[in-house]
């Protein structure tokens, strides 16, 4: 548009000095035949459009949105028609705590009321994406800031709408897949009537009140001592269990050698181990007493 005028600035200047009655005339055809030129060059650069990969233009003519898209590439349009880019890649909508991660600066988590009445915190990632056949429409009925109006309102409001139905703790634990499933399909819907797609929802960190963390932490750190003790207990059982089987071994081993033994068994003994003291090189003399226990003498 601004070569059009200004190549329309030369036409009208060359027509006022060709009208001219001196020397001056002689550049009106000159600048006549520039503005031409340029005017020509300016309906040409408005009439080629480029889209970048990612992206979809949409034509406006005389503040009418059209409804037809252009692709990724070059096109040729009506000069007199605007062209806004708009972004079909996957984008990503970030709330957190942190105050670097999010699209706002500051801690832009989520904070909800669970079932139990307790103040639960929510950092949350959209991902999503502008169907490209709708983004007319969402121009159209939006506008480019369409994440301020759509992606960041719906989500905080659905989630808020359906934490209420769990307790704190189960949000955090039991229920966490449960109520992201349920809040997506929440989401997904309202996404869909305004031509945009819901691809994923990452519920990436609950965070719970001081308190409920606490007594969460007590009770996990109590099961976890109580499965001590349990394991120390079955350890001090099967000690037990095999010194009883150690006892009960002994006893049967001294009834059996108990039951085997004769006098006359003891009495063979006996003399097998006098006999062997008797060839011992320190043993000398062997003395039998009155009770049949022999009396050693040893010279070393």
């Amino acid at each position: 548009m601004g070569l059009f005028i200004v190549g329309l600035i030369f036409l009208i200047a060359g027509r006022i000095l060709g009208k001219l009655n001196d020397k001056r005339s002689i550049f009106g055809k000159p600048a006549m035949g520039l503005g031409l030129l340029i005017i020509l060059a300016g309906v040409l650069t408005a009439s080629i459009v480029q889209v970048d990969a990612g992206r979809v233009g949409i034509k406006k003519l005389y503040g009418h949105v059209q409804p037809d898209v252009l692709h990724s590439g070059l096109h040729l349009i009506n000069p007199l028609m605007d062209v806004e880019t708009i972004e079909v890649r996957t984008q990503n909508y970030t709330m957190s705590s942190v105050h670097t991660e999010g699209k706002k600066t500051g801690d832009d988590a989520i904070r909800v009321l669970s079932a139990d009445g307790l103040e639960v915190t929510i950092d949350l990632t959209v991902l999503y994406s502008i169907v490209p056949e709708t983004a007319p429409k969402l121009y159209n009925d939006i506008g480019p800031d369409y994440e301020e109006r759509i992606v960041r309102p719906i989500s905080r409001t659905k989630i808020r709408d359906n934490a209420v139905y769990y307790d704190a703790v189960s949000l955090y634990s039991t229920k966490r897949d449960e109520f992201q499933a349920k809040i997506y399909k929440a989401i997904e819907e309202d996404f869909a009537k305004r031509g945009m797609l819901l691809e994923n929802l990452l519920v990436r960190n609950i965070t719970l009140p001081t308190s409920v963390k606490n007594a969460i932490e007590s009770k996990i750190n109590a099961e976890q001592d109580a499965q001590k003790m349990q394991f120390v207990l079955q350890k001090e059982r099967q000690e037990a269990d095999r010194k009883r089987v150690e006892a009960q071994g002994i006893a049967d081993y001294q009834h059996i050698i108990s039951e085997s033994l004769t006098d006359k068994q003891l009495q063979f003994e006996q003399i097998k181990a006098m006999k062997d003291l008797a060839q011992s090189t320190n043993a000398k003399m062997i003395i039998m007493g009155k009770g049949n226990t022999p009396l050693i003498l040893n010279n070393d």
